[in-house]
């Protein structure tokens, strides 16, 4: 069902009747893009009368420990630059990360995290923590200067736990100064980042998503609209009121509260890329519209994100030139039923922990190739991500859940890889082949303004300095810009 209007979602939901609640369902004007009217996504309906039943309160939780200097016995040599924690009993968690204050810091340095399993109450080995998370977004983006985001380790998955062990070691530089007395051999360590802070991130329970709140009537009232943009200001209402809105978001490809978008065929997708980007498209794509089969999606209500977490509305980008391909670093030691855990995990620190608006990524996907909706607006839609500092505009980002810089990634995780960008790249008509301009709004590779010819399937370290996505994942995208091209009928 594409296209269709509110009045037609309450005969697929049905009814009951608690109490009734005008939501807005498209997104208010001040927090879109100044090019969102020319992103080419239709919008949802203006408005809808809802009844809700009172939703359960969503599991998860975050604890923010602050990291205090260790000390030891003094050996001769420069004091080394040491903070960590120990705690033996906290609240369960599942991921974990070290934040600090500014996010223009740079820690020079090791983390390193152990846990103790909960139930069996066996401790890990010491693991490694990627202290470069090198997502963000654009240096000028209102996300970006919010004055909430802070600096941030890569979040780690290390299962239900409920005790953990973390210390952060500064990084040595070893210098050579000519003295009087000749040569002089000295380590030198800068400072460790202001506000350490270790996030035990509880993504709660893998449970199954939650029921659709039935629908009572349509209604186009204007001036009825929950107007509370304040983020600590999230009831019942605001909270059922952003559910809503995130799934209308959808409302072209999926009834509303779909927990999948389903897979279509060639002939449908081709057929919905005409319905979604109508005049849109190009001479070319009304010829041939190169667009590969629709894959399936599990949307944010599948994978149950807490969607009172995020800033309210969307913002959009005018069109999706490029896709960049980024590893979560969050680890491999998920099971693929644990996915969706994993995920809401990542979503509430990019969220309460770093400060972003919603999570960084337009897509996620797991090591058994499910495909997962990421960042709120509409899968289909141009939204504006966080995914590759300075080039986050016109462009998506995909995220593999785990690590690849010596793990080779899963075929299956490549062909989602593959099917998805065959698709969103073609209702945009990108050859996955093909190279494409970006222009980049600033990094640690290219200055603010300059034009930068990139790969349409890029990898991360491509538009900025960084491992990501991995060397072993990074080696692959030609195949996986091969296969699209392929599925696209190019």
């Amino acid at each position: 069902m594409r296209g269709f209007l509110a009045s037609s979602l309450a005969s697929s939901i049905g009814v009951t009747c608690a109490a009734a609640l005008v939501l807005p369902l498209a997104p208010p004007a001040s927090a879109a893009s100044p090019s969102a009217a020319n992103s080419g996504a239709r919008p949802a309906p203006t408005a809808v009368r809802q009844a809700v039943q009172p939703p359960a309160a969503l599991p998860g939780s975050t604890q923010s420990l602050p990291l205090v200097p260790l000390t030891g016995d003094r050996v001769i040599g420069p004091a080394v630059p040491e903070q960590g924690l120990s705690r033996d009993h906290v609240r369960p968690f599942s991921l974990v990360g070290v934040v600090w204050n500014d996010p223009d810091a740079v820690l020079h340095g090791r983390v390193q995290v152990r846990t103790r399993a909960s139930g069996t109450g066996a401790w890990s080995g010491w693991q490694d923590v990627q202290t470069h998370n090198d997502d963000g977004a654009d240096p000028d983006a209102a996300e970006r200067t919010s004055g909430h985001v802070r600096g941030s380790t890569a979040p780690l998955w290390v299962g239900d736990s409920d005790g953990v062990d973390v210390r952060v070691r500064a990084e040595g530089e070893r210098r050579t100064d000519d003295t009087a007395r000749g040569t002089r051999t000295a380590t030198a360590f800068a400072p460790l980042p202001a506000g350490l802070r270790l996030e035990l991130v509880d993504p709660g329970p893998q449970t199954a998503p939650r029921a659709v709140p039935p629908l009572a009537r349509t209604d186009s009232e204007a001036g009825t609209s929950d107007t509370s943009d304040a983020p600590g200001d999230r009831g019942l209402g605001a909270e059922s009121a952003e559910s809503l809105t995130a799934s209308a978001a959808n409302a072209e490809l999926a009834p509303l509260g779909a927990t999948e978008i389903p897979e279509l065929g060639r002939a449908a997708t081709e057929s919905e890329q005409r319905t979604l980007r109508g005049a849109e498209l190009t001479e070319v794509q009304r010829t041939n519209p190169f667009i590969g089969p629709r894959p399936r999606i599990i949307t944010r209500r599948g994978w149950g994100a807490d969607e009172s977490l995020r800033d309210r509305g969307f913002v959009y980008t005018k069109k999706v030139k490029a896709a960049f391909v980024h590893h979560t670093a969050s680890g491999n030691g998920y099971r693929c039923s644990q996915a969706a855990s994993v995920i809401r995990g990542i979503y509430r620190y990019h969220v309460r922990s770093m400060g972003w608006r919603d999570i960084g990524y337009n897509f996620l996907v797991d090591k058994c190739g499910n495909i997962y909706e990421g960042r709120a607006g509409g899968v289909a839609k141009p939204v504006l991500g966080a995914h590759t500092l300075g080039f986050n505009t016109n462009s998506m980002g995909i995220a593999v859940l785990g690590s690849f810089g010596s793990a080779k990634p899963p075929a299956a995780a490549l062909k989602a890889i593959a099917r998805l960008t065959a698709w969103k790249l073609g209702l945009y008509g990108a050859n996955p082949r093909g190279k494409t301009y970006l222009k980049s709004g600033g990094g640690n590779l290219y200055r603010k303004g300059k034009s930068v010819r990139l790969n349409v399937i890029s990898g991360h370290r491509d538009g900025f300095a960084t491992d990501c996505p991995g060397r072993q994942l990074y080696r692959k995208l030609g195949t996986a810009r091969t296969t699209a091209a392929r599925y696209q009928g190019r």
